[in-house]
């Protein structure tokens, strides 16, 4: 990038209407995508999937990446939230005659969820690492037989007739609530004593630092992030059962956070978009739909020996780039990075004087 390009491309990035800007046009482009057909229905419901991903990736980044634990659990967290919520629109709310109290069922299942989060932050006081995977894992276990074992909920048939009321502005607000919501945790006193128990937690409770408090707060934050885009599925979808929240879907998630990079919101957000994306666009449909200006000569064994096979491959392919990225970029795309919208400005002129107290994180380098 060349200097005046590069001067203009600061400028802008240090304007305080840039970011209110960009959520009310993101607001209305939301409204105005499914009003007038912009895009096909299709298109937005990759677009409602895109938003739900981001909130599960940015939550469990808070955990897995701010903190340094290495947390299984959060599509137990997620299914928790997906079925009080669509408990609570089906037998409580009358969501049919008001549909505005469909927040209040997302909001009550993201608390559902984050009140297991303080279960699951107390073993996280004595074990790390892959101790603490062994639990959450077993407690991903224990939620999922729970699920499969009480009839009122559907047991192991599921929740079929889940009304649609997820939404594009619905994704976009919860998904800008969210994010904004790790943001503002993690550059307060709190989210830096998050970072100090990933560094080295002895020390930092030797430095005042209260870790368990600290630990209650991230993986109750981050559990409510799960519930709410558990919320948010379970009325995208229309059905869940206890299968759709097994451990294929932790990984999922796991890989949204590790593509993008660990400790990082905006690296969240970008692998959580690009796994979405890629999963979609090689389903066998939409590659044969990309490649149908091909000649029949070509597209016919095309189709036949490749395009009928990415339904199995896709699965392969996706996770052969996540173990290629962790041996070639161990901290993912953005990891220990940040983008500067995400940066307070404090924190950034801080950067700038070169104060060693200011805004950088772990001496690592912020992305324009």
């Amino acid at each position: 990038m060349s200097r005046p390009l590069r001067r203009r491309w600061d400028w802008l990035l240090e304007q305080r209407w840039l970011l209110p800007g960009l959520l009310v046009a993101g607001l209305a482009l939301s409204f105005a995508i499914p009003e007038y057909g912009l895009l096909n229905r299709y298109v937005q419901m990759v677009l409602m999937y895109v938003g739900i991903n981001i909130i599960l990736a940015v939550s469990l980044n808070l955990v897995n990446g701010f903190m340094g634990e290495f947390s299984l659990a959060h599509a137990g967290f997620m299914a928790v939230g997906a079925y009080t919520a669509a408990l609570l629109t089906m037998r409580v709310l009358p969501v049919a005659e008001f549909p505005a109290l469909f927040p209040v069922a997302v909001l009550a299942g993201g608390l559902a969820a984050a009140l297991l989060g303080l279960v699951v932050a107390v073993p996280s006081f004595k074990v790390r690492g892959d101790y603490l995977a062994i639990i959450t894992l077993a407690f991903l276990m224990i939620v999922k037989s729970v699920i499969e074992n009480i009839d009122a909920v559907g047991g192991p048939r599921g929740i079929p007739g889940i009304g649609k009321l997820t939404t594009l502005p619905w994704v976009f607000f919860w998904a800008v609530a969210v994010v904004w919501l790790v943001r503002n945790f993690v550059y307060s006193r709190y989210g830096r004593g998050v970072l100090a128990v990933r560094e080295d937690e002895i020390a930092s409770e030797l430095m005042s630092v209260h870790t368990r408090r600290v630990k209650f707060l991230a993986f109750t934050l981050s559990s409510f992030g799960a519930g709410v885009a558990g919320a948010l599925f379970a009325h995208l979808l229309q059905f869940i059962s206890p299968r759709v929240f097994d451990v294929i879907k932790t990984t999922d998630i796991l890989i949204m956070v590790y593509l993008g990079g660990i400790a990082s919101i905006g690296g969240s957000i970008l692998g959580a978009t690009l796994y979405t994306v890629l999963l979609e666009i090689l389903r066998p449909s939409t590659v044969a739909a990309l490649l149908s200006w091909l000649p029949a000569v070509v597209f016919d064994p095309l189709n036949e020996h490749f395009i009928r096979h990415l339904g199995v491959w896709r699965m392969v392919i996706m996770p052969l780039a996540l173990v290629l990225v962790m041996l070639y970029w161990p901290r993912g795309i953005m990891g220990l990075r940040e983008y500067r919208g995400f940066i307070p400005r404090l924190d950034r002129e801080a950067h700038r004087r070169g104060d060693p107290q200011g805004g950088r994180r772990d001496g690592a380098a912020h992305r324009d």
